[in-house]
């Protein structure tokens, strides 16, 4: 194990392996959700489920051994609803056209990867809307595990809403979440995993006695494991994997070109400033970034993420990138590549115990996500408030994150709001050319999005 240098970070083999299953266990949510959405666009549900597994296991493998970091990898939420509902539904092409948008798209990547542009890009983000997308990243993961357990729900009012605080899902998430707060104080290692099992276990109790009801109408599905065959599996895979469109599709006209240059802009916009974004998170939660902001072998990991990707897309899945669960697993000691190989491992067994895997409710995931968020809000501290022209952007970076559902809409707003405040109270030459880049490009990104709708 000499390879991940577990002594130098201060780890051992039983932290990383617990820490890897702790990411998978908040994050194996994708496995049901991926499948649902990506089928909504006409693809083969079974299929999706099998191409979700193999380009997470590839992305979590890439980034251990590549860039022996904690990250995990798999299709990131929010891209995949814009390539089913956006790209197909909306705009009328077929799945195979999105998904050659997104293999260009981690093309593209690899080339900006290779010739340091994203990492020009993520050293040129200022400090204050690096530590505030900390803090927004927190609070974004603590609401999805809050709505998760149906303590917030929505509302048509108020957009959201206090739930029911008597159902077993919303008191088992509380007492999760509390279960999880002792056992750190506590030093007890792999906490956060503890926490999930035993709110698991919480609710299978619950169902037994019938305080819990099943109901997969009202989303309430058995908390026992059901295996059936999964013979249907690979077939399904068949049917999305290196499925791309015909190139008339593509280049039929120089409308559909125009197009396709639009959708693949997007994706790779939404996607780089989502990675930016959870990798600013992840690492300044774990200590990461050094005394200038800046992350130790960061070529490497845009690198994993863009392989994932273009991967992903050859196997049939949306756009594969970092996620910012990946600091459940960082709360529970993982420090190095060998927590990513470790959820690859999880990933590849979910393809044989998916029914245990799939079994395991939201609300019990919840009290993981609603810690970690917590945990995120030290951020904040970093930032200088006695200077409004900081603070400003600081504070857009953070509430948009959450608002919006989207990492890379806070670094939009808090990167227009940066470069022109800075520039009308006279502090335009402490803005970096990269940023008036990016500026002018997130102007632009938001105009395009507003055509699209």
């Amino acid at each position: 194990m000499d390879f991940f240098k577990l002594k130098e970070n201060g780890t051992t083999v039983k932290t990383e392996i617990i820490a890897g299953i702790t990411t998978f266990m908040t994050m194996a949510y994708i496995l049901a959700v991926n499948p649902d959405i990506l089928s909504a666009a006409g693809m083969n549900r079974q299929g999706v489920f099998v191409a979700t597994i193999l380009a997470s296991v590839i992305g979590c493998v890439v980034m251990g051994l590549l860039a022996n970091y904690p990250f995990a990898l798999a299709p990131g939420m929010g891209l995949n609803a814009f390539f089913a509902y956006t790209i197909v539904i909306g705009m009328g092409y077929s799945w195979q056209y999105a998904l050659a948008a997104v293999f260009v798209e981690g093309i593209i990547f690899i080339i900006l990867t290779v010739c340091n542009v994203r990492e020009a890009l993520f050293n040129a983000i200022p400090d204050c809307i690096k530590y505030s997308m900390s803090t927004g990243i927190g609070l974004f993961i603590a609401f999805i595990g809050l709505k998760n357990a149906g303590v917030v729900v929505d509302d048509a009012s108020n957009l959201v809403a206090l739930g029911s605080m008597i159902t077993p899902q919303t008191v088992l998430c509380i007492v999760g979440t509390i279960l999880i707060v002792v056992l750190m104080k506590r030093n007890v290692r792999g906490a956060m995993l503890l926490g999930i099992l035993i709110t698991w276990g919480l609710g299978i109790v619950a169902q037994f006695t019938g305080w819990y009801q099943v109901d997969p109408a009202a989303g309430a599905y058995s908390l026992l494991p059901t295996f059936t065959g999964g013979g249907e599996l690979w077939t399904g895979f068949s049917e999305v994997a290196f499925k791309f469109p015909a190139v008339s599709e593509i280049f039929g006209s120089a409308q559909s070109i125009f197009n396709f240059c639009v959708i693949v802009f997007s994706l790779l916009f939404v996607d780089l400033f989502n990675t930016l974004g959870a990798l600013v998170g992840v690492a300044d939660k774990a200590n990461y970034l050094d005394e200038n902001g800046k992350l130790p072998r960061i070529k490497q990991i845009f690198l994993s993420d863009a392989i994932a990707t273009t991967t992903g897309a050859l196997l049939g899945t949306s756009t594969v990138t970092t996620f910012v669960e990946s600091t459940a697993g960082i709360m529970d000691g993982g420090r190095t590549g060998l927590t990513a190989i470790s959820t690859a491992v999880c990933f590849l067994l979910a393809i044989v115990l998916s029914p245990i895997f799939l079994a395991i409710p939201s609300f019990a995931t919840a009290p993981a996500l609603i810690v970690v968020g917590i945990l995120m809000l030290d951020g904040i501290l970093k930032v200088n408030f006695e200077d409004l022209s900081e603070t400003l952007p600081a504070f857009l970076t953070i509430a948009m994150i959450p608002f919006t559902g989207s990492i890379a809409e806070g670094i939009v707003f808090g990167g227009i709001s940066y470069v022109a405040v800075k520039v009308l109270v006279g502090k335009g030459k402490d803005v970096s050319v990269v940023m008036y880049i990016l500026a002018a490009l997130f102007t632009a990104q938001l105009v395009l999005t507003a055509m699209m709708r």
